[in-house]
């Protein structure tokens, strides 16, 4: 056993409501310049919708992630080394400015200088890129509040197959929000396609990092990227990304994006894992990929991996931190955070508790009684976002994995409506297979921890800055995270 500690974040997609707080601050902290006037490190899709990039989900298109091959061995799909020594100098699997969107600012002189007319003067949108008159048709969220139409979901990669099972009508559409940032992956593809050796994982954190100085802007990393969260500067040719604001979590302060979300969505904190565990759980089937992911991580309170993890070099205070950690009480105690496509095989560590839809609304339609804790988890089936839509983005199909923890969320609902009005139920905690103590755990941590445990985040130690910034040389071909062979 090798312990390694990874920073990771969980949102709650109950509670986003789509107000873009979260992308808007991030922008003028990290991309408000020259060069990037396209770039979203935060954004917040509508889903079913078609996302940004424009359908960045359909890998077969562009060629994002990992696969296994015939022998079970672990490839990328965007090809190996000498297939990408072949394209460094044309890459043709890239999003176009097209699929992000051309930004815009808009003629706000004209208003001023335009000379007395019967009209009124109109600000007309220009293009940030080249300053000419834009016909706006399209933006990082253009779907927003539409993401269940017929126009946008049938062009969502995650229908695919559901067209015909799931009726689509006013009364029964459904939609909700997504907001995406880099996932900070324990087996990141972009580092193992860089041919520079710009893009590093950090060990103490685990954070993706891209070295400015070593980016010579081949983009091989844009298209290994499977969630898109890749962009190139274009004033200065460089590969850019979202760093997890690393200069604050290194502080023990919370990114950009959890201080100011509006919704108190994000949860962010230590996990610990295995690293032994890696290769093994990369080489399971896809339905297999959440629970072997999961198996990863290690339990920070039993004795046994702390004496490891402090052998391993791990500090006493963040071994501590992740004792405390929410997500690892999230993801794996209360086992209602899941990750993103896992079926990309990269091993995301930004997870998210699924929404769930009016379940009271459900249980009611199907003559049940809103009071019984065994109706409500029986109504989950039939919500209005389908479970196998929601399987599609978390569970890489696994509709069962989805139910259990929406059916967790609903006994959380119910158990602590009973316990309200006093007369506690135990079929809430029967149905739910947890037992009291945990609901009303999940419940004060979904919905009024304090920020303190929301955001547990030990500051980085002075005797380790240069370790952080550290770095192996040596050519990357010949180098694949966790020793994978290309």
């Amino acid at each position: 056993m090798r312990v390694r500690a990874q920073l990771a974040m969980v949102m709650n997609l109950d509670k986003c409501i789509g107000c873009s707080t979260c992308s808007v601050t991030c922008k003028q902290t990290w991309t408000n310049r020259d060069g990037v006037e396209y770039v979203w490190f935060n954004n917040v899709e509508t889903k079913p919708g078609i996302g940004y990039p424009r359908s960045w989900e359909d890998q077969p298109h562009w060629r994002g992630g990992w696969r296994l091959d015939r022998q079970g061995r672990l490839r990328l799909r965007s090809g190996g080394r000498w297939r990408r020594l072949a394209r460094i100098f044309a890459n043709p699997d890239l999003p176009t400015l097209d699929d992000y969107y051309e930004p815009a600012t808009y003629d706000f002189d004209n208003l001023l200088s335009a000379p007395a007319s019967d009209q009124m003067p109109v600000a007309r949108p220009l293009s940030a890129v080249t300053g000419r008159p834009l016909r706006l048709e399209w933006g990082p969220n253009w779907d927003d509040d539409l993401g269940g139409s017929a126009l946008y979901a049938a062009h969502d990669p995650n229908w695919a197959g559901l067209s015909q099972s799931v009726q689509r009508s006013f009364e029964t559409t459904f939609m909700f929000h997504l907001p995406r940032i880099c996932e900070h992956c324990l087996n990141p593809a972009c580092v193992a396609a860089c041919p520079s050796g710009a893009i590093y994982k950090r060990q103490r954190d685990g954070l993706v990092l891209v070295d400015q100085d070593k980016c010579r802007g081949w983009r091989m990393c844009v298209t290994a990227c499977p969630y898109k969260k890749i962009y190139l500067n274009r004033t200065t040719a460089k590969a850019e990304k979202c760093t997890f604001c690393f200069p604050r979590v290194e502080a023990g302060l919370p990114t950009v994006c959890a201080t100011t979300c509006v919704g108190r969505l994000r949860y962010i904190g230590l996990v610990l894992y295995d690293l032994d565990r890696v290769e093994p759980a990369l080489a399971v089937p896809d339905d297999q990929l959440v629970a072997a992911q999961r198996g990863l991580f290690l339990d920070p309170a039993d004795p046994a991996v702390a004496a490891q993890a402090l052998a391993d070099g791990l500090p006493p205070d963040w071994l501590q931190a992740a004792q405390a950690s929410p997500i690892h009480a999230l993801a794996i105690r209360h086992g209602v955070a899941l990750p993103l496509h896992p079926e990309y095989r990269t091993l995301p560590m930004v997870w998210y508790i699924p929404p769930l839809s009016p379940v009271l609304d459900a249980t009611a339609a199907l003559g049940g009684d809103n009071a019984s804790a065994d109706d409500i988890c029986q109504a989950v089936a039939g919500l209005r976002i389908p479970l196998a839509y929601l399987a599609n983005l978390f569970t890489a199909g696994d509709v069962d994995l989805v139910a259990g923890a929406l059916m967790r969320l609903a006994a959380v609902r119910s158990h602590m409506r009973s316990v309200t009005v006093g007369r506690p139920d135990p079929a809430d905690t029967a149905a739910a297979g947890r037992s009291a103590a945990e609901l009303e755990a999940l419940y004060r941590l979904l919905a009024v921890a304090k920020p303190k445990d929301r955001y547990v985040i030990p500051a980085a130690h002075r005797e380790e800055a240069a370790e952080l910034a550290q770095w192996t040389s040596g050519c990357p071909l010949d180098r694949l995270p966790l020793g994978i062979a290309p």
